[in-house]
């Protein structure tokens, strides 16, 4: 099934997103992963290159398993750092072999090589590449804080117009930590004439060591408020643990009430955490889930 079709659905979606062990690292670990996740019954799964863009091998062969012994819908990250349009090419006709109909296009992360080399030098080429010989759903990334190599906010939210123009029908954000942040991300959207779907991207933070990482990674600034659960709770993990559960629950719960309806759990490959999150909203969820 093609996401953009449950994205426009008007219901609730909840969506998780898994990584795959790194290259040479058995997959069976990753795949009780899956399977685990996939009895909570997301909306769809999304499947990552990992760190570095290293393991796109894994990424078809974990996101096979999704749709494959899962029944669930799979969504692969496809990057284009450090790669060619052949392996690029090559790697889209393995997902559609598998009968995997979605991709997440993006610039990926630098190569753990240093190879910055690629023949797309933005996410918004690799996605014209694909709209114009693939048929795939095709998704791009969002940054509601700004992107980190971003000289400003507006030209953000240009770079975002090139990729929608070029064929993205969704955009999935990465992760924030106050609810204003996505509300304004998507007041200038609107502003900009920006009307595809987004899904918002919830991330919880469950271990304090997480905390400097994130941040790096996401370019996401974190409120006072959560400072303050950390600094109490960072020495002891089961409370830490059942903070963060309650601090996304508590982000997800406000979001949904104020129309944001496409929610996406970056689950650290956790399942129980996602669990506890969608339990938490049992009855949110029960009537309004695609």
């Amino acid at each position: 099934m093609k996401i953009i079709d449950r994205l426009s659905s008007g219901k609730v979606t909840v969506s998780c997103e898994l990584f795959p062990p790194k290259a040479g690292k058995p997959l069976e670990d990753a795949k009780r992963i899956v399977r685990e996740t996939a009895k909570l019954s997301p909306s769809y799964i999304s499947v990552t290159c990992g760190a570095g863009g290293t393991t796109n091998d894994n990424t078809i062969e974990i996101a096979s398993e999704v749709q494959r012994a899962c029944g669930c819908t799979a969504l692969a990250h496809v990057v284009c750092m450090g790669s060619t349009k052949e392996k690029i090419a090559a790697q889209l006709r393995q997902l559609k072999s598998h009968g995997i109909e979605n991709v997440l296009a993006l610039r990926g992360d630098v190569p753990l090589t240093g190879d910055t080399s690629r023949d797309y030098e933005h996410a918004s080429d690799l996605i014209e590449e694909i709209a114009r010989n693939h048929d795939f759903c095709i998704g791009a990334a969002c940054y509601p804080e700004g992107h980190p190599e971003s000289p400003s906010l507006r030209n953000d939210i240009d770079g975002l117009k090139r990729k929608i123009d070029a064929g993205a029908q969704f955009l999935t954000t990465q992760m924030f930590f106050d609810n204003n942040i996505l509300y304004n991300f998507m007041f200038r959207l609107l502003r900009a004439g920006v009307n595809v779907p987004v899904t918002a991207g919830i991330m919880p933070i469950t271990d304090a060591r997480q905390i400097e990482r994130t941040i790096k990674l996401s370019n996401a600034s974190l409120p006072q408020r959560f400072y303050m659960i950390v600094d109490r709770f960072r020495d002891r993990p089961a409370s830490m643990k059942q903070a963060g559960i309650a601090y996304a629950t508590e982000q997800i719960i406000d979001l949904i009430a104020n129309g944001i309806d496409n929610i996406h759990i970056y689950t650290m490959n956790k399942p129980d955490i996602a669990g506890s999150i969608i339990h938490n909203l049992s009855e949110i969820f029960d009537n309004s889930v695609s």
